[in-house]
């Protein structure tokens, strides 16, 4: 069985990155993220179908994240010169283009491990999702099949949720009543 992971520190972490204008590599780690939420998401491999429809699309709501003083971090198990390529290459060559929010390569596999996503005979991460409140607790978690695309509405809905401070009930929306 897996280890439950909502409601304790989230996994460590620090990862090479690729900036989103696809020019500069750095590094990212959980601590760079103290004092602010984190969108932490991983996908199974650059130049494939599904990935880049996600990943344009957080990249496009990046500034709704901002507005919510989130940051946004992508991830899979590719090199950070792949996902520089990736970005570099146009959307019409199935490429990303630029983004809003850099990359990372997690090339040991451990950050997907950790976060209990790695699927270990093919060496790749599902789609996982994890949103990382300012004290580094991690607050929720989405693990998807490799064959379906995540929600990006509903990722800043859950975002706002507990934002919100207060008890959600189903369907809740920004505007709404807590419990």
């Amino acid at each position: 069985m897996a280890e439950r992971l909502v409601g304790k520190p989230a996994p460590d972490f620090t990862m090479e990155t690729v900036s989103g204008d696809g020019k500069d590599f750095g590094k990212a780690s959980l601590s760079d993220y103290r004092g602010k939420w984190l969108v932490l998401f991983f996908y199974p491999l650059d130049f494939t179908f599904v990935c880049p429809t996600e990943i344009t699309a957080l990249s496009d709501a990046a500034a709704q994240f901002a507005a919510l003083d989130t940051e946004i971090l992508g991830a899979s198990t590719d090199s950070i010169h792949s996902h520089k390529a990736w970005i570099n290459t146009p959307k019409d060559s199935n490429g990303l283009g630029q983004l809003n929010f850099p990359l990372a390569a997690d090339l040991t596999k451990k950050v997907a491990k950790d976060y209990g996503i790695l699927i270990e005979e093919e060496g790749i991460a599902l789609r996982g999702l994890f949103i990382i409140d300012p004290e580094g607790e991690l607050k929720y978690q989405v693990v998807n099949h490799n064959d379906v695309g995540r929600s990006v509405e509903e990722t800043l809905r859950v975002l706002q949720a507990l934002q919100s401070g207060g008890l959600c009930a189903m369907n809740w929306k920004p505007g709404d009543k807590n419990l």
